[in-house]
């Protein structure tokens, strides 16, 4: 597992990720980079805490809005359910960390 070095609204964080997964972690990053910083230059929210949970929901919105895949023909527990799953887990245990960075901040502005 290798580290990398990203930036959250100006704020670094080194994260753990698996070797190949690099490519999808800065891709990742940039969507919450994104979304927090939509809802920072909106100017209704100020405290990092707010804006990283408000992002983290309208993230979790829009990929609970995806469409099913029903077009897949592979039946269910094939590899792609596998990968999903995955995924699912990984995506838990990123946005963990990014909670235990944000309260070893110690600074919600």
């Amino acid at each position: 597992m290798k580290q990398v070095e990203v930036t959250i609204l100006g704020q670094s964080y080194i994260l753990g990720c698996p070797d190949g997964g690099e490519s999808s972690l800065l891709e990742a990053v940039a969507d919450v980079d994104r979304e927090m910083s939509a809802i920072r230059d909106g100017g209704k929210v100020k405290a990092r805490e707010r804006i990283a949970v408000l992002a983290a929901l309208n993230l979790a919105f829009a990929l609970a809005e995806r469409p099913a895949r029903e077009s897949d023909p592979r039946p269910p527990g094939a590899d792609g359910d596998v990968a999903s799953a995955n995924a699912a887990v990984d995506l838990d245990a990123l946005v963990k960390r990014i909670d235990m960075a944000l309260n070893a901040d110690g600074q919600l502005l």
